[in-house]
Formats: C-alpha cells, sequence, structure tokens
C-alpha cells in the first residue's frame, strides 16, 4: 500500500509539473511515419524468421577487435545460429574493427545493428581514433553549436566505420561532486544546459545518420558509488526527479531521439526490493518511461555484465527479467543462449506477452531501416583511415577547447599577459612533460619550461626546482596527467600543494595555475590568485592553454559545475582578444590542409636535390598558423634535424625585420619625411654626389646608388685579414666580432661609411635613375636611423619591438645569446675569414661591422619572423600594442614606381615573370622580401597570408643556386594559394 501510495503522488507530481506526455502529444513512430518501403521491408524480414531467430533480434553483444580468435569465432557462433540484432564493440582499433564488422555482417541473416560507446569520439574504445571533448568540457562552452558539430563529426566517423547507434550523449544531471562514474562525462549540473547541449548533440548525431541513445535513465548524477563495481542507490524525492533529473530525458525525447538507456542503479521511491535494479524496474521500464512520459523509441538496457547486477543473477536470467521490465534491447549478455531459453520460459508461463516482444522485434528493424541496412555496403577497409581523418575534425577538436577553457580567478589582472618585455616568464609542468604545451608555450615566449613528471614527485623534487625560479617574477605552474578520483585529489600530489604555497608565498612573484583536469579538483587549489581550468589533458587542450594565456584567444568558458563556495556554477573571466598570432588548423581559416600538404613534396624535393640541406617552412592565415614545418638537416651530413627552434642568417630579409622598422617608426612619431633629402638628416652627404636623393628614392632603390661597392676586400691581403683593421682577440680597439676568431676596428663603421660617402653613382636614364637594388640604401639608412634614435639599431629594435613582441630568437649576434648547435651554419668561407660561418652573419660587410648591418645581420626562426611580420600586416597592432599609431606600413607597402616592383623599402612580387619572387597566384598588393642565404617573407593583405621560408642553400657554398634553379619557394607560394577553398 505504501509503495503504491508513493507512485500515485510520484505520478500525480509528474503530471502538474507537465513532464507527463499527453497519449494526444506526437510520439516517436508518429514524428517519423513509415513509408511503404519501410513497412514492406519491415514485414518481409520479421515473416522471414522464425520464433528463435526474432528472440535473438533483441540482443546487442560485446565484440572486441584486440581479442583472440576464440572470440571472434564465437561472435561468429551467435551471429549464425543465433541471429543476434547487433554488437557493440569495445576495445580494439579503426581497421581491426572494420574488417571484423565485414565479416560478422556477411554472416547475418539479418544486417547487424552495430553500436559503440563513443560519449567523447571514437578514441573512448578505439586506439588510432580522434578524442573530442568529455561533456563537462562541452558543459563549459559559451557555444552549443560546438556540441552540434562534435556530434556530425563523431557521426561521420562512425559511419565510416560501420557502425548505426553511439550510447551517448549523457545527459545525466551531475549534482554530487564525489560521483565517480558520472563526474566529468555529464554536461553540469545546470538541467537547462544539460538538456541543451544534450539536444544538440543528439542532433549532431542523427542528423548525420548515427542514432543517438541518451543515458541513464531515470538519472545517474547524484550518486557516490560506481554503478559498474556496485548498486547505487538514487533517494531523490519526487520533487527533484521531476524538476531536475528527468527534465534533459524530456526534452530529448521532445527532440527525437531515437534510444534511451536505462541505468544500472536503485530508487526507493519506485520498489522496495533493495537488488532491484531500474534495469529490471517495470515500474521504471514501462510504468514512467513508456506509459507515462509515452516514450516510443528503442529503449536499451546499461550493459548486462555489470557487477552491480550481474552477481545477483543466474545466467540469462537478468535478460529475461529486464525483457519482462520493458527493455528492448538487451545490452552485453553473458550468455545469450541461456537468455533466449529463460525468455521463452516466462513467454509460456504468461509473465510476458508474445505481441509484445514482436512489436520490439519491428521496432528494432524499423532502427535497421533507418540507419541504411535494407541497403548494406560493406566498410571500405583500405580507405578507412583517410576516410576516418577528416581535416574539419581537427578545426571542431580545437574550437571546443577554445570555448570551454575557463579563467577561474584573476585576481592580480595578470592574464592575458600584456608586457612581454617586463614580464619573466618561467613554466613548471606537474605530471608530465606535455610536449605541446611546452612548444605553444616557447612560442610566445623565451622562458624555460621546467618539467616534473611525477605527479607525486617527493617535497625535494620541488624545493630544487624552487631556486631555479629565483631570476623570474611569473611562474605558470600546470598540472597534467590528473584522474577523476575524489579521494586522491583528482591525481594531485601533495609535494605539488606544497610547492604551490610556496611560490604563492613569495610576494616577488606571480603564480598562475592551471589545472589540465576535472573541475571538481580546483577545490584544492583555491588559494591560487590566478586560475585556469582545461577540463582535459590532450593535443587539443595543451595546443589551446597558452594561446589563451597570452591573450592570442579570448577567454569563453564558465564552470559548468559548483567547486566550492567561492568557485560556483557559471564562474568564468572573459578576457580581451590582443590578436596575437594564432595557432590552429588550415580549415579554421579556411584552407584546404590536404591541399596544403603538397607543400611537403616541394620543401622535401628541395632537400633530395641539396638546394638547400634543410629548411622551415610557415603558413598563417587571417594572424593564425596553420602551417608549421620543419624539413631536413642543418648540414648534408645529417648529424642535426632543423626543428622549429633552429635559427637561421635571414640575410636581406633583415632590411625589413630590422632597419625599415625603425625607419617606418620614424615616420610614424613625425621625425622623417620621405620627401626629405637624406644630406638633411646626414649633413656629410651634403659635399657629396648624394646631397639631393631623398629619403623615398633611397627606399625605392631608384637614388641612384650602385648594388654594392668594395668594403671587406679592402681589408684583407691575399695572406690574410689587414693587421690594421683586425685582430684574433677582442680588445677596445678591435670590438667587433667578425667570426669568434677575428674582431674588426671599432671605427669599421665610419670606415664603410665614408666608402659609402665616396662611391659612384648609376647614370641616369631619360633624366632618372633606373631602380636597382642597393645593399647600399640601407647601409644609408641605417646610419640615418641612428642619427636621429640617437641609439645604436639593435638596441633600439630590441626595445622598442622584439622584446615587446616576445621575440626570443630575433638577434643580431645569436652567439652572444645561444649556442652553435641552435644555429644553421651558412657558407664554408675560403675567402674572406677561412672559416664554416655558423652564427656569424653570412654578408661580410656586416661581418666587418660586427653582424650589425642596415642591409644583414639578423638571425632568427620562422616563427618569431612571423611574430614580427604580422604584426606589420596588422599595420602596427599587435598584442594589445600599438607599434605604430598611424597606417604606415600600408603607406610603405603600396607605394610603388610606375615599371617597378620596389616599394618603400618592401619587395613585391614581378607578375612579368613566370618565376618571380612570388606566386602569380598571389594579388598584387602582396610585399616582403627575399635573402641571399635562401630566405624569404611575403605577406598578402587582401588574403591576410603570411609566408615564411627559411634555409641555409649557401651551405656550403654560396654558388648553389638550385633553390632558385628549382623555384622551390615560389612553387611553396603557388601551393598556398591552391589551397584556398572558394566560399
Amino acid at each position: 500500500m505504501l509503495k503504491d501510495f508513493r507512485i500515485g503522488l510520484f505520478l500525480l507530481l509528474l503530471a502538474i509539473t507537465g513532464l507527463i506526455i499527453s497519449s494526444s502529444a506526437p510520439r516517436v513512430e508518429e514524428v517519423r511515419p513509415m513509408s511503404v518501403a519501410e513497412q514492406n521491408w519491415v514485414d518481409s524480414v520479421f515473416s522471414s524468421l522464425t520464433p528463435d531467430q526474432r528472440l535473438g533480434q533483441l540482443f546487442m553483444v560485446a565484440a572486441y577487435s584486440n581479442k583472440d580468435r576464440k572470440h571472434t569465432q564465437y561472435i561468429d557462433f551467435l551471429v549464425k545460429n543465433y541471429n543476434i540484432g547487433g554488437v557493440m564493440f569495445l576495445q580494439g582499433g579503426p581497421r581491426r574493427q572494420a574488417i571484423l564488422t565485414n565479416r560478422y555482417q556477411a554472416s547475418a541473416k539479418v544486417p547487424l545493428l552495430v553500436a559503440m560507446d563513443a560519449e567523447w569520439g571514437l578514441d573512448m574504445r578505439l586506439d588510432s581514433s580522434m578524442h573530442f571533448a568529455k561533456g563537462m568540457t562541452l558543459g563549459a562552452m559559451d557555444d552549443d553549436q560546438y556540441v552540434y558539430q562534435m556530434g556530425r563529426e563523431i557521426a561521420l566517423k562512425m559511419k565510416t566505420l560501420g557502425v548505426h547507434v553511439s550510447f551517448s550523449p549523457v545527459i545525466d544531471v551531475n549534482s554530487n561532486p564525489s560521483n565517480p562514474v558520472i563526474g566529468n562525462r555529464s554536461f553540469g549540473e545546470n538541467k537547462e544546459q544539460v538538456a541543451k547541449r544534450g539536444v544538440a548533440y543528439i542532433r549532431g548525431l542523427q542528423d548525420h545518420g548515427i542514432m543517438a541513445v541518451v543515458k541513464h535513465f531515470p538519472g545517474h548524477g547524484d550518486t557516490d558509488v560506481d554503478s559498474h563495481v556496485a548498486l547505487p542507490v538514487i533517494n531523490s524525492d519526487m520533487a527533484r526527479l521531476t524538476n531536475v533529473d528527468l527534465y534533459p530525458f524530456q526534452k530529448s525525447f521532445e527532440a527525437g531521439v531515437m534510444g534511451v538507456m536505462v541505468g544500472h542503479l536503485y530508487m526507493p521511491l519506485f520498489d522496495t526490493v533493495r537488488t532491484l535494479s531500474a534495469t529490471i524496474s517495470k515500474n521504471l521500464v514501462t510504468g514512467l518511461l513508456k506509459e507515462k512520459m509515452a516514450y516510443r523509441g528503442l529503449v536499451f538496457t546499461d550493459a548486462l555484465n555489470m557487477k552491480s547486477v550481474s552477481n545477483l543473477y543466474k545466467p540469462g536470467e537478468l535478460d529475461a527479467l529486464a525483457l519482462a521490465a520493458g527493455n528492448d534491447v538487451l545490452l552485453f549478455s553473458e550468455d545469450v543462449p541461456m537468455a533466449i531459453q529463460k525468455i521463452k520460459d516466462i513467454l509460456a508461463a504468461g509473465k510476458l506477452d508474445q505481441a509484445d516482444v514482436d512489436a520490439r522485434v519491428r521496432k528494432i528493424l524499423r532502427a535497421k531501416y533507418w540507419a541504411g541496412l535494407n541497403r548494406y555496403q560493406p566498410v571500405d577497409v583500405p580507405n578507412l583511415m583517410t576516410n576516418l581523418n577528416r581535416p574539419v575534425s581537427r578545426m571542431v577538436q580545437q574550437q571546443i577547447y577554445e570555448h570551454a577553457t575557463t579563467i577561474v580567478k584573476n585576481d592580480d589582472d595578470l592574464l592575458p599577459f600584456l608586457r612581454l618585455d617586463t614580464l619573466r616568464i618561467a613554466s613548471v609542468t606537474i605530471g608530465s612533460d606535455a610536449p605541446t604545451y611546452k612548444e605553444i608555450m616557447g612560442k610566445y615566449q623565451s622562458g624555460p619550461v621546467y618539467a616534473v613528471p611525477n605527479r607525486y614527485a617527493p617535497d625535494s623534487s620541488f624545493a630544487r626546482l624552487l631556486t631555479r625560479l629565483t631570476p623570474y617574477n611569473v611562474v605558470v605552474v600546470s598540472l597534467h596527467n590528473m584522474n577523476n578520483t575524489p579521494a586522491h585529489n583528482y591525481g594531485i600530489g601533495d609535494g605539488a600543494l606544497k610547492f604551490l604555497k610556496a611560490l604563492q608565498a613569495n610576494p616577488n612573484l606571480k603564480t598562475v595555475v592551471v589545472a589540465f583536469g576535472n573541475a571538481y579538483a580546483l577545490k584544492n587549489l583555491a588559494d591560487a590568485r590566478t586560475l585556469v581550468c582545461g577540463y582535459e589533458d590532450n593535443y587539443a587542450s595543451q595546443l589551446v592553454m597558452p594561446q589563451i594565456l597570452f591573450g592570442a584567444l579570448p577567454a569563453k568558458g564558465r564552470l559548468p559545475v559548483t567547486v566550492s563556495e567561492t568557485l560556483k556554477a557559471g564562474l568564468g573571466l572573459p578576457t580581451p582578444d590582443y590578436k596575437r598570432l594564432r595557432y590552429g588548423t588550415p580549415e579554421a581559416a579556411g584552407l584546404d590542409s590536404r591541399v596544403l600538404a603538397q607543400i611537403d613534396n616541394v620543401a622535401l624535393e628541395s632537400v633530395a636535390y641539396a638546394a638547400a640541406p634543410g629548411c622551415q617552412v610557415l603558413v598563417a592565415k587571417d594572424g593564425m598558423v596553420v602551417f608549421d614545418k620543419s624539413y631536413g638537416y642543418c648540414t648534408y651530413d645529417k648529424s642535426q634535424p632543423v626543428n622549429s627552434s633552429t635559427l637561421y642568417d635571414l640575410a636581406s630579409v633583415t632590411k625589413v625585420a630590422g632597419t625599415l622598422q625603425a625607419i617606418m617608426y620614424l615616420k610614424d612619431q613625425g621625425k622623417l619625411s620621405l620627401d626629405e633629402r637624406v644630406s638633411s638628416y646626414l649633413p656629410e652627404l651634403k659635399s657629396t654626389n648624394k646631397r639631393e636623393m631623398t629619403v623615398r628614392e633611397v627606399l625605392m632603390h631608384q637614388a641612384g646608388l650602385k648594388p654594392g661597392i668594395a668594403t671587406w676586400e679592402k681589408t684583407v691581403t691575399k695572406t690574410g685579414p689587414k693587421p690594421t683593421f683586425y685582430a684574433s682577440t677582442a680588445s677596445p680597439d678591435f670590438p667587433r666580432e667578425v667570426t669568434p676568431d677575428l674582431f674588426s676596428l671599432k671605427t669599421a663603421d665610419d670606415s664603410v661609411w665614408v666608402w659609402v660617402q665616396r662611391s659612384s653613382l648609376l647614370p641616369k636614364v631619360k633624366g632618372k635613375y633606373p631602380v636597382e637594388y642597393s645593399d647600399l640604401s640601407f647601409i644609408m639608412l641605417k646610419r640615418l636611423a641612428e642619427k636621429l634614435l640617437q641609439e645604436p639599431i639593435d638596441a633600439f629594435l630590441q626595445k622598442n619591438f622584439y622584446q615587446p613582441l616576445g621575440l626570443g630568437t630575433m638577434t643580431y649576434n645569436p652567439l652572444d645569446k645561444f649556442p652553435k648547435s641552435c644555429i644553421a651554419p651558412t657558407e664554408n668561407d675560403t675567402y674572406y675569414r677561412h672559416t664554416l660561418l655558423q652564427g656569424s652573419v653570412h654578408d661580410q660587410t656586416a661581418a666587418m661591422l660586427g653582424g650589425i648591418g642596415g642591409h644583414a645581420g639578423l638571425f632568427s626562426n620562422a616563427n618569431d619572423l612571423a611574430i614580427l611580420m604580422q604584426m606589420n600586416l596588422q599595420n602596427g597592432r599587435y598584442g594589445g600594442k600599438k607599434f605604430f599609431q598611424s597606417p604606415v606600413v600600408s603607406e610603405f607597402a603600396t607605394s610603388k614606381e610606375a615599371g617597378s616592383r620596389r616599394g618603400l623599402g618592401w619587395d613585391r612580387g614581378d607578375p612579368s615573370k613566370p618565376e618571380g619572387p612570388t606566386s602569380n597566384l598571389s594579388p598584387a598588393s602582396t610585399f616582403g622580401h627575399t635573402g641571399f642565404t635562401g630566405t624569404c617573407v611575403w605577406m598578402d593583405p587582401e588574403n591576410k597570408i603570411l609566408y615564411i621560408f627559411l634555409s641555409n642553400r649557401v651551405y656550403p657554398d654560396a654558388g648553389n643556386n638550385k633553390l632558385r634553379q628549382f623555384n622551390i619557394r615560389t612553387r611553396i607560394h603557388d601551393v598556398i594559394y591552391k589551397s584556398l577553398q572558394k566560399t
């Protein structure tokens, strides 16, 4: 009586709250009317089956692609002899699973319904597969559309693999932080958000041909017991159940979800027998789900092998009880032959109606028709991996973490990092080396990344680390390889927590704590003044996190669960977009990654044909680096591979990456007029043949200056360097390093300047000087810039550009900062310095000047050069700072003379030449420069494309012209434009 009274009250409350669908409401089957073709197929298949074969359709058994022949043969046996309706694949690999799918389908009388647990992607079960995101991560996002897109991508992969059913999404409302089985699989604690995200996921799957199965009915969120091990008790009262737990299920039913899974849990509200799981509760499955909520889709049991229920019954009994309770599909039966016999027994005993069982078989056949099994096609195994690895999937994967990563606390207003010239940042990773995170952190700043791989490392490990952090004023500590176990602090060791407290107690240090794991773990980190949650620890989350810390991406996420009294659900601090260079996928920028991959062929060709021993290629679109690869080696002996940290001599790219930045700055500040004579700024020119030339003419290489003049040649004899110009050791009189073993006179700069002043000019043509590219132009401009800036150009650039931009590798004289091993060697100089040049500038005049020339001298890797050039492409705006107050870059890049490809300092393409410096597919507005050592940078302001190629083609001999002969740089540029997707 008491039980009936409770159920009566419960149903009354359901009616009052509106959760019961009236009998007049559209049912699942009515929402999708049955066509004549479908009716005919279902009737035909049903009629062709014996009674036992029909019962077999009710079973979906577990299959593995990583088990032995005995297992495979047993599944074959069940398919052929018991006509099972489907298989649920668990562990294994995609190709192995595809082969088995084809095998089992070939043996089936009725095509099998194939299912997988793929809540966060195929990698939930399979190796070599993509991970997207768990429910908690999706719940943190600011936009539901990415849940839909993830559902779409998972659906397309499942269809490729021959799968028809996904046991997802989890729509349990997780209100218990100690929940060991749902936790981060749930979208969160807010029922509306759980429902919205669940519906988006369902539509993403079902719009693309995969049946969604929501779980775990009637709600598994408020428990601290793992149902895989023991039977959880859900002590919800009627108000909680109706207003919270059932709400997402009701919304999913309204959205047309095709399947629901009943959880292994006990609800005293419905049943008095303590061992009666919801899976075998007729009050829940039939009474609540099918009758009162009028659900007409497929009802799946949770896995019947789970110990919370399987330990309580003899083989086959649980299956029969589950079918009698109202379930349609018996999942993970441990003994199909015995289960069929038990079902036949209860049918014979009148405990189960045959017509009802037949109706369920027909429901399963309808699902098979919807899945396309009426026109079954085997999986395309040869092309499987190509078809699975959709490039768009990577884009969606990254976008999820971009929208989920949450800044939880920012008490010192430290994030995003702004003043890179004043912040001395060190990073510490605990629990992993975190290679992707480390690499991307290094692209924004040059500080070290220390790793403590053992998350439970002893205090002594952290004590040693504390002493190494004293030179820094900011430390970013990231926690990796965390787990979901509340009892073990989610994988955060005591030593790590003490280490964090020690850092936070240091008044001279600001600490940023980054948790790559479960949001509930933040309760252990709540003392941090700057706290960020990444939710998961994978390639995409590690890729995104540094970009948010440095403001390349704005923070958008919000906590989907309440962690503590101070860290409530919904908390998330938005941050601005500082327009720093980002790192992502080609598809996110409108490029086709499969076309872009053709760069590999051209770059590897350059290595194979010895056009250069190695190279770096970087492509950015819309401020996002979408291609960044290194090829080959630093030398032909292949002793040291090129990597993204390798420094190259930029040669004449120095003109635009160094001197021109200073000239544009002076123009922007109103300290330099382009149409003023250079002699107005450098009076010593007034008595020379250069008195009339203007700054504009010099920048455009139209001032009559010769391409070059003898400089270093005047300082050597056939037997070696002149002692009046060089010494073998540094001294006040010989301070300029030419090589580590050769130093030039302190007045070498003045000597070169005198030779430039005395140089003759080119003859005029029709009253005008011809356009003639000249190193003398930038030697002159450097002199002019240093005069107006009143400081050496290298110091000015470092202070005003390179340090604020965070360029750790861009520098003159790299041997002052880096070991030789970091630098690609250039020429084996047999005529001037008589040594292999590695870290010493290749250009002879720049070498004479101590490595700092207006026309040459800079070294960099591709990434740092890209940052500087992206700032130029953005007209001086970068990282929250305006490096130029006016559109001076556009002015310098667009100014041109008729018939000339030269801009104001910048070079341009030459469409008249089929193998010019830029792709003929690029617009005429493209600007940049090339370098003698085998370098180039090109920027396209119309398409917002940045392209960088760095190599040491002059190793070991500057006479190697194969890079130009094979047109390597331009052909790569061509590929970029061919990869532009048409919109």
